[in-house]
């Protein structure tokens, strides 16, 4: 058997540089490149062992940990998860920087490789720079903040330990039902430690994305529950968009008349102009999705994890009807809303169950055309919202007064309503661009508004709905589709929580747009507080003199280096946004939008944390009214 010696980390890149995945017959190299913020701990480490040979590795330098994270996370998730980039961090803060992108991983179930350095394995020096001392136990570290949202989590001591922890990793990220973020933490002494590796440790190495079929058993009984059904209705998950069962879905729903309603991670999987794609579902969904949820009888869910988004906080569905069918990769999924379980692979089980509902028409026929009519008149409705300082009626109902308004349209020097922007700039961009958000209110008027006319071009990060996830996101997405626009939808309040790799994107010339939606403060938040009977506290942007803030996030970007437009109405907007496709440097485009210009409600609810005990009524009666939806609420 022959040996090659190496470091931990020269053996962690030629490794990495072997690892191939087979999806549906094609072969390709899994990991794409690695994310870097040299420091402490793994600059002399895996920096040493990149600048020797990266091999076909691409290497990024970013400028915030959890920014280049979320990077290479919204790269993943546009490669369906058969794609990923490493990313490689110091000890300390930098490897804490890593816990908010590794919860969005989590939640998300998209394969990322997290590298982040450890302290010393020999313990010699400690406590070293940025090392944290317990006195209950030396062995922990900052990296053990990772262990609840990674997937798999490892700390390597010796060189040796690397081989199994490196097998056992790429398991569990090219597992469908369980890819998540993999850590693993390698003390810095040991990243540079040589060690005499087996040969055939480095050989090429084949993941295998193999379809997970359906039992017989599962096939009849998911056939039997849908024959027996009157009114039928299929989420489509986020799933059903990795599983690319577009086509399926759509034979499916035209032949047997069964609406689709989207989550927001499985939005775009079948384009919203299909005549049967009734849009989004529960909290930030459409009237004729939550329309047709009601009158359902058996809700199948196609790769869903059913959060209280999708399910109003499982209020969404007539519990003395309906049944549930769960279609998932994921056992654990699969027995949520204690339906039936089909533990398989999306497309195939949809194909599969094609045939076995010959003759099947569901009771729904042409009331699907006119549930989607009724929400496109609505839908145009949005589109035309005017500001009228002497009778302007927010979308959320009796929260500002007329005289806030109309002082927040003389701080921002602003008329422009958030649907009519959104709307604009849904006609405006080319069809196969990619959109990307996460935050605020700005997921919910996506999910109602945005008509998604290409597949896999509407890129919702809403399983941790992370702030600062869009910009460093759009980086992502760039990397994934080079040749294709990609637009971050993001609010004012998340574009200040975390915008650096904007930087990388102008350094390494991956164009993305930011379309920036200003209303001065957190107003989704504030929404959620007026709406269950506070006032707007600490939510709005105010100077100590309570002066609505008007910050020149363009002059911002302009000195990063991107191209930068301002645009108060639609006519500067539609302008701005066709100077920036003739552009290639990255643009940003400031807006400034008046709040309760958003969308809300259409027969949905959310539970939220409501004050049982106040001194205002309006917070009682808040209360009150959640205390009688939760009469109606599923509990498991």
């Amino acid at each position: 058997m022959g040996t090659i010696r190496l470091t931990t980390a020269q053996a962690l890149i030629k490794f990495l540089n072997q690892q191939y995945i087979h999806v549906d017959g094609k072969e390709f190299p899994f990991v794409e490149g690695i994310f870097n913020v040299f420091g402490h701990g793994n600059v002399l480490g895996i920096g040493q062992a990149l600048e020797q040979d990266p091999g076909h590795l691409k290497v990024i330098q970013g400028k915030n940990e959890q920014g280049m994270a979320h990077a290479a996370i919204a790269y993943s998730k546009q490669m369906l998860r058969q794609k990923i980039f490493a990313v490689t961090t110091s000890v300390g803060p930098g490897s804490a920087n890593l816990v908010a992108a590794a919860g969005t991983a989590l939640s998300n179930n998209i394969p990322v490789l997290l590298l982040p350095a450890d302290t010393f394995a020999t313990r010699q020096p400690d406590p070293v720079l940025q090392q944290v001392e317990h006195e209950y136990s030396t062995a922990v570290t900052t990296n053990d903040a990772l262990k609840p949202v990674s997937r798999y989590w490892d700390r390597i001591t010796r060189p040796e330990q690397l081989m199994s922890s490196l097998i056992r990793a790429f398991e569990v990220m090219t597992d469908p039902a369980k890819a998540g973020p993999a850590t693993i933490c390698i003390s810095q002494d040991a990243e540079g430690e040589a060690f005499d590796f087996d040969e055939k440790f480095f050989e090429k190495r084949v993941h295998y994305l193999d379809r997970k079929l359906p039992t017989d058993r599962e096939l009849k009984g998911a056939a039997e529950l849908i024959k027996s059904s009157k009114k039928p209705l299929i989420i489509v998950g986020g799933g059903a968009k990795y599983s690319q069962a577009r086509d399926i879905l759509i034979k499916l729903s035209e032949k047997h008349d069964i609406p689709l309603v989207e989550t927001q991670a499985g939005k775009s999987t079948v384009e919203s102009t299909f005549k049967n794609n009734l849009g989004g579902i529960g909290v930030t969904g459409t009237l004729a999705a939550n329309k047709a949820a009601k009158e359902a009888d058996l809700i199948i869910g196609v790769g869903t994890r059913y959060t209280d988004f999708t399910t109003s906080s499982k209020t969404a569905f007539n519990f003395e009807q309906a049944k549930f069918l769960n279609i998932n990769v994921s056992r654990l999924q699969a027995y949520k809303m204690d339906g039936f379980q089909v533990v398989a692979d999306a497309k195939t089980t949809l194909e599969l169950l094609f045939p076995l509902l010959d003759g099947y028409k569901s009771e729904f026929g042409d009331q699907i055309v006119e549930l989607k009519e009724e929400w496109l008149r609505e839908r145009d409705r949005l589109s035309k919202i005017v500001f009228d300082r002497e009778n302007f009626t927010p979308e959320i109902k009796d929260q500002f007064s007329q005289e806030v308004l109309n002082e927040y349209a003389d701080a921002l020097n602003t008329e422009l309503a958030q649907t009519t922007a959104l709307l604009a700039i849904n006609e405006a961009v080319s069809p196969d661009s990619i959109i990307i958000g996460s935050a605020g209110s700005l997921p919910g008027d996506l999910q109602r508004l945005w008509h998604s006319t290409e597949p896999n071009t509407y890129h919702m990060e809403y399983g941790y709905s992370c702030m600062g996830y869009e910009v460093s996101g759009a980086l992502g997405i760039k990397l994934a589709q080079p040749d294709k626009e990609v637009y971050a939808m993001v609010g004012d309040g998340s574009f200040l929580m975390l915008h650096s790799e904007l930087v990388t994107a102008i350094q390494y010339n991956h164009k993305i747009n930011i379309l920036l939606f200003d209303n001065s403060g957190f107003g989704c938040i504030s929404n959620l507080q007026m709406g269950n009977g506070m006032g707007s506290y600490y939510c709005e942007f105010r100077t100590h003199d309570n002066q609505i803030m008007n910050i020149d996030y363009a002059k911002v970007a302009e000195g990063y280096g991107a191209k930068t437009y301002r645009a108060n109405t639609v006519e500067e907007l539609k302008a701005a946004l066709e100077d920036a496709k003739k552009q290639n440097v990255s643009t940003l485009i400031e807006m400034k939008v008046l709040p309760k210009t958003m969308t809300d409600g259409y027969e949905s609810w959310w539970h939220v944390g409501v004050a049982e005990v106040s001194e205002k009524e309006s917070v009682q009666k808040a209360y009150e009214a959640k205390q009688q939806k939760l009469k109606t609420a599923k509990q498991y």
